[in-house]
C-alpha cells in the first residue's frame, strides 16, 4: 500500500480543445479534444508516478463522468479509490486558440457532496494511516468551510504528514488544527496575516507568524514567475523560477506540489525540496492545455537551479 494518500474533494474531467482562430457565430472545427484525469490530488498523483512515486488517490465519483475518471487512472496504472456519490462528476474545459496561444478555461461547479460520504474519506484515512496526506483543491458544494479542519485533525491524530493546497475560509479553518505544510500565493499569505498587498519583502515574517502561531510547520509562498519561498522556524530559502518558453499555467501548481511531496519522500533537504517543486512547477508551464510536467524536464530544470543556487 502507498505511503503518500492523494485526496481530491471536487475532482473533475479535463477535456482540451485546439481551435484554429477562436471567434463568435462560426463553427469551430478542431480536432478529438484531450481527456484527462482532473483535479488538485489527482494531479499530484500523476506528478508523482512520472516521478516514479506510488500514491493513492482518492476521490468522489458519480454518473458517467465519475465512471470515466476511474477508467482514466486505471489505464494510467494510478492507484486510486472513488467514494460513490449521487451526482455527475463535474467536466472542466479548456479551449485554446492556436492562432494567439490563449487559453480560456471553462471551470464547472460539480455537484454536491453530502456528509456521509465525506465521512467515508474520513475513514479510509484512518484505516490506511499513510505517512503523507496531501489535500488539494476547492471544496465542492454540501461540504462545510471545516472540511480540511477535519482532515488536519484526522491527520494529526494518525500521526500523518499533511500537505494542504487549497485557499480562503476552507484553508483559514484547517490551520487552526495545524499541518505540516502549506503552500500559499502571496495573495493568501497576505488575506492570512491581514497585509495586504503583501510585498515579496515581506513574505518571509508574514510566514513565519503563521509558523510560531502553530498554524503549519513548513510554508511555501508559490510567487508565479519569481519562483517560490520556503519558510521554516529555523531557515528559509529563494528560488527563483528557471527560464522557460511557457505555454500554459494550468497545473503548474500542483506539478509544484508534486516535485515537493516526493523530494520530501525521499528525506531530501527542505532547500533540495523546494528546488525540486519549483523544477516541476516550471516544468509543467513547457506544456499546452492540462498536461503535466515531463520528469525529463524537471530534472534538467533541477539542475540548472542547483547550479545557480548552490542547494
Amino acid at each position: 500500500m502507498p505511503d503518500i494518500i492523494t485526496i481530491t474533494l471536487n475532482p473533475a474531467v479535463d477535456k482540451t480543445y485546439i481551435v484554429d482562430d477562436l471567434v463568435p457565430e462560426h463553427k469551430l472545427r478542431c480536432a478529438n479534444p484531450v481527456v484527462e484525469a482532473g483535479g488538485g490530488g489527482i494531479n499530484v498523483s500523476k506528478g508523482l508516478k512520472e516521478l516514479g512515486l506510488s500514491s493513492e488517490a482518492v476521490f468522489f465519483a458519480g454518473g458517467r463522468s465519475g465512471s470515466q475518471l476511474s477508467e482514466i487512472l486505471q489505464r494510467e496504472q494510478i492507484e486510486y479509490k472513488a467514494i460513490k456519490i449521487e451526482g455527475e462528476t463535474r467536466e472542466s474545459l479548456v479551449i485554446i486558440d492556436s492562432c494567439t496561444n490563449k487559453e480560456y478555461r471553462i471551470v464547472v461547479e460539480g455537484p454536491s457532496i453530502d456528509v456521509p460520504a465525506f465521512h467515508e474519506i474520513i475513514k479510509l484515512i484512518e484505516s490506511e494511516k499513510p505517512g503523507w496526506i496531501v489535500a488539494s483543491g476547492s471544496l465542492p458544494k454540501g461540504l462545510p468551510e471545516d472540511a480540511y479542519a477535519i482532515i488536519a485533525t484526522t491527520a494529526k491524530r494518525i500521526g500523518s504528514n499533511l500537505v494542504l493546497d487549497t485557499s480562503g475560509p476552507p484553508l483559514k479553518s484547517a490551520l487552526t488544527q495545524g499541518v505540516y505544510l502549506m503552500k500559499p500565493n502571496l495573495r493568501e499569505l497576505g488575506n492570512l496575516t491581514g497585509v495586504q498587498p503583501l510585498k515579496q519583502d515581506m513574505v518571509v515574517p508574514a510566514a513565519q507568524k503563521l509558523i510560531f502561531e502553530g498554524k503549519a510547520e513548513v510554508i511555501v509562498v508559490s510567487m508565479s514567475s519569481a519562483g517560490a519561498v520556503v519558510v521554516t522556524r529555523e531557515m528559509h530559502q529563494h528560488v527563483p523560477s528557471p527560464e522557460v518558453e511557457q505555454r500554459s499555467t494550468v497545473g503548474a501548481g500542483d506539478s509544484m506540489v508534486s516535485g515537493m511531496v516526493w523530494a520530501l519522500q525521499q528525506n531530501k533537504s527542505l532547500k533540495e525540496m523546494i528546488s525540486w517543486g519549483v523544477a516541476c512547477g516550471s516544468a509543467a508551464t513547457m506544456n499546452t492545455g492540462t498536461k503535466l510536467f515531463k520528469k525529463g524536464d524537471a530534472e534538467k530544470l533541477f539542475a540548472t537551479i542547483r547550479e545557480k543556487a548552490l542547494i
